[in-house]
């Protein structure tokens, strides 16, 4: 074996990693969704379920993933939030996205005022996976 051989398997196998910790990334960011979707639904419905025991750990498991995978892949790519702008805006909404989500599931004081945040909550999540996906501060406005 020569030595470029080695070296090609080295990054064959670091792409690899990249994309297993992206695919896992996407997948965490898709469950994680969903599952804001049902528990908002849940709440709307008034939901004994939404204080099933799953209903309160499974996003904190999904979450915890999906945090270590986005910190990974900034490292692993050098991408960094306050370096790239789509990043900040990514980590800027996701802060946002966060507090209408405590809101909507647990701080509103009135149904509608948890409704409200649910759907700001969704139109923000909405404009994360825009931004993720155009890379772009923009999102899909980029485009326009």
């Amino acid at each position: 074996m020569h030595r470029y051989d080695s070296d090609f398997d080295l990054h064959q196998n670091a792409a690899m990693d990249y994309l297993t910790i992206r695919t896992i990334h996407i997948a965490c960011a898709a469950l994680s969704i969903a599952g804001f979707v049902v528990r908002g639904v849940l709440m709307l419905l008034q939901s004994p379920l939404l204080e099933a025991r799953v209903a309160r750990v499974a996003p904190h498991v999904v979450d915890t993933v999906l945090l270590a995978s986005a910190i990974a892949l900034a490292w692993w790519s050098g991408q960094y939030p306050f370096e790239q702008a789509w990043l900040t805006a990514k980590v800027l909404a996701l802060i946002v996205y966060i507090a209408l989500g405590s809101i909507a599931l647990k701080r509103g004081k009135t149904r509608r005022i948890r409704a409200t945040a649910f759907v700001l909550a969704l139109l923000t999540v909405l404009y994360i996976v825009s931004v993720a996906l155009t890379r772009s501060p923009l999102g899909v406005l980029a485009a326009i």
